[in-house]
């Protein structure tokens, strides 16, 4: 059934509980990617969804398969990212105790960290709850989804599943009449200003049309690419920098694109918007906050932002001018790339060095590290849909199997892990996987031998720092231990050349670069 619903790939740990779910993956022509942990199985699909567009399948057992992969789902959920795990459960809990992997409310624990969880009690339900996500999946929002199946059902003959096409129709075409007086809007606009979200990733045919009509735009740290760098009124990934409420305050009009302007996309309590504001979304929750809490005028565009901005384009053909300046821009710019650089030291000649080094097409997986708070900001994407990170639920050991996971969906195409040195051995184990697919796959270890984000918070806080300093391994002996190959870059030449020999090495190579390392000689 899953096959034939164009699942590829399923990631996942076989166990007593859930192994007839393996019966028949060789026979399908599914490929199962073995992880060393739930975790790591739940972060594998996270990441292969992000990197190909399709939903990623995971493989659970009942209880503690269950528990370990929560993580990852609602890494999943707060980042809108469609994500499909079955998982074995017990036939009845009530009446008895003491079971193997029993726990009190197995569907109600999923139900905490995705979008829907339940348990399948025949056959036909459970081949009906697959369908049922993957067609949400389809017409979003793309959130994860649970379907737990008892071991008795899934032990027990039965018919297979009816064959299922794709969905006849699409995601919600956008209202007419909205998008009308959104056209209206931006024809009257003197500093018109988009943002735009990961929700539009998949638009990076937007440039043009800002031009055309003088906009100016914003992205969201998930929409990095989707208008480039080098465009004259692009404001880059800044939006959570405090003085750009100040440059969206001038704004006459701000059209927020496939985003929900959530805290970690802003990092304060209101985007800024003074005047109109217009949101672009599927999401009916998302449209009802942000117009509640944002501007003097709204207007609600309800439906997808692809067949919304291609209607505005056809409306908007003919070129405006706007009062934005390009000398403006870029001088914001500057400012805020002095202070990321100010208040990150030693981060953006390691960033810049290492944009240099990589192809334009490479798929990046960073984790909750200082280096990837500060690139994040300032790294020029040349696309969108090619930097992954652990944006809401902000996880710890998500980088390296979600790179694992990207890296199995996109084959051949570069791609790279970033981890602080803490936050590599929440998920260290994975790197077993990735040496065991020969998989081609740089990961950078940034090591400053510390919880270095915690202990700046703390200091801030008037707090002495405390249970900040860890003793790290030997980390290229450890690779070495997995089967990997390594390298300890004392300086930025060596690190780019690292990075160029890792891209062509068959297997994973881990880079382990020291914090200060942009000072050296």
């Amino acid at each position: 059934m899953l096959k034939d619903r164009g699942v590829d790939v399923i990631f996942g740990i076989p166990g007593v509980h859930n192994q007839e779910m393996y019966r028949g993956i060789e026979e399908a022509g599914i490929t199962h990617v073995l992880a060393r942990h739930e975790q790591g199985a739940g972060f594998m699909a996270d990441g292969y969804a992000r990197a190909t567009g399709k939903p990623g399948v995971a493989y659970v057992i009942t209880g503690p398969g269950l528990c370990n992969i929560m993580t990852p789902m609602g890494q999943a959920y707060s980042d809108s990212v469609p994500m499909l795990v079955i998982s074995s459960c017990l036939d009845e809990t009530a009446a008895t105790r003491g079971q193997l992997h029993q726990m009190k409310d197995q569907e109600g624990a999923a139900r905490t960290v995705c979008d829907w969880s339940e348990t399948a009690r025949t056959a036909e339900a459970a081949y009906a709850l697959i369908d049922r996500a993957m067609d949400e999946f389809w017409f979003g929002p793309r959130l994860p989804k649970a379907v737990h199946a008892p071991i008795a059902l899934l032990e027990a003959p039965t018919e297979k599943a009816g064959a299922k096409g794709l969905p006849s129709v699409g995601p919600a075409a956008p209202d007419q009449t909205a998008l009308q007086d959104l056209t209206h809007w931006i024809r009257e606009a003197r500093r018109p200003l988009f943002v735009f979200g990961g929700g539009a990733r998949w638009m990076d045919f937007v440039g043009p049309s800002l031009r055309r009509w003088s906009a100016a735009s914003f992205m969201t740290y998930a929409g990095r690419g989707i208008v480039m760098d080098d465009d004259p009124l692009c404001f880059g990934a800044l939006l959570a920098r405090p003085s750009s409420a100040d440059v969206i305050g001038q704004a006459d009009l701000v059209v927020a694109v496939g985003t929900d302007l959530s805290e970690t996309d802003l990092w304060r309590n209101s985007l800024g918007a003074t005047a109109k504001l217009a949101v672009i979304n599927n999401n009916v929750e998302t449209l009802s906050r942000l117009t509640l809490s944002e501007g003097n005028h709204r207007l609600m565009v309800h439906g997808d932002c692809f067949a919304a901005f291609e209607f505005l384009e056809e409306k908007l053909a003919d070129p405006q001018q706007s009062d934005w300046s390009g000398d403006a821009v870029a001088d914001y710019r500057r400012r805020m790339r002095a202070e990321i650089d100010a208040e990150r030291p030693g981060i953006i000649p390691v960033a810049d060095a290492l944009k240099e080094a990589l192809p334009a097409d490479t798929m990046i997986y960073s984790d909750m590290t200082q280096f990837a708070y500060a690139a994040k900001e300032i790294y020029p994407m040349d696309r969108p849909g090619h930097w992954h990170h652990p944006y809401g639920f902000g996880t710890l050991g998500y980088a390296l199997p979600a790179a694992i996971g990207g890296k199995v969906g996109i084959g051949d195409q570069p791609c790279i892990a970033i981890l602080g040195d803490y936050g590599f051995q929440y998920t260290v184990q994975e790197l077993a996987v990735a040496v065991e697919l020969e998989l081609t796959l740089p990961i950078i270890i940034w090591d400053n031998g510390k919880l270095g984000e915690i202990e700046d918070s703390m200091v801030r806080a008037q707090i002495a720092p405390n249970a900040v300093v860890q003793r790290n391994p030997d980390f290229c002996k450890l690779a070495e231990a997995y089967g990997a190959a390594a390298a300890a870059p004392q300086d930025l030449a060596a690190f780019q050349h690292a990075i160029k020999d890792a891209l062509k090495a068959k297997g994973p190579t881990i880079i382990h670069v020291k914090s200060d390392i942009a000072l050296q000689a």
